[in-house]
């Protein structure tokens, strides 16, 4: 038998919550995604003022960090560097772009938060932040 952690709707709401701070403190707009252990969406955030791509962005971002337990960004600059496409995991959904990173807790990827709407290093830059609230409760 497999038993397995994954995030839930306490620990989407303490980096949404975190991750909303952190745009309002920033004074920008951006969308914020909590998916589970699978990359599903447990939580979406769109700031007033965000540009509507964000919000599927964010989503993609969180699924892709969240099924390749890395961040988002390394698929697209891995698939750069040899030449594949992004999408030859057979999923549209896969994105290369930065913002999205997975929760790890003891080896194990409990989810991912993505943030979409400012540039990928303030986008995951912002996701980490989510992702230590996250952790801090956890501990």
């Amino acid at each position: 038998m497999q038993t397995t952690l994954t995030l839930g709707e306490a620990e989407a709401r303490l980096a949404i919550d975190a991750c909303v701070a952190e745009l309002k403190n920033r004074g920008k707009p951006g969308v914020v995604a909590v998916g589970d252990s699978h990359g599903e969406l447990l939580a979406l955030w769109r700031t007033d003022g965000c540009a509507l791509p964000s919000i599927v962005i964010a989503q993609n971002k969180v699924y892709t960090a969240a099924r390749v337990r890395g961040p988002s960004g390394d698929l697209g600059r891995n698939a750069q560097a040899d030449g594949s496409d992004v999408h030859y995991h057979g999923d549209s959904r896969y994105v290369g772009w930065d913002g999205g990173a997975p929760v790890m807790y003891k080896g194990q990827c409990l989810g991912a938060v993505a943030v979409s709407g400012l540039s990928g290093v303030e986008d995951l830059d912002i996701a980490t932040i989510g992702i230590t609230a996250i952790l801090n409760a956890l501990d």
